[in-house]
């Protein structure tokens, strides 16, 4: 079940509530009272561990790129024929 945050526009009072995705949102403020209580957008909190895919395939970083040429003149891979080598 989903951890889903809500805030009071009246009050400021804030809190997490564990809901069921199918269970309709909340709208009275437990600490005023009121009926402003809203959901507030969050980030997903989850973390990939293990030894899968994610670990093999794209936890590395950035790619590895072809090594320069001797003297530092290598060929840029678009092949220097773009907006951004002009010739």
């Amino acid at each position: 079940m989903p951890i889903y945050e809500y805030r009071c526009t009246s009050c400021g009072f804030q809190k997490e509530h564990l809901q069921k995705m199918s269970d309709a949102a909340l709208t009275t403020c437990p600490s005023c009272g009121g009926d402003h209580y809203t959901r507030q957008i969050s980030a997903a909190g989850f973390q990939l561990k293990g030894s899968g895919w994610y670990a093999t395939d794209f936890k590395g970083g950035a790619a590895k790129s072809a090594p320069a040429a001797a003297g530092g003149n290598a060929t840029p891979p678009c092949g220097g024929n773009c907006a951004c080598h002009p010739s």
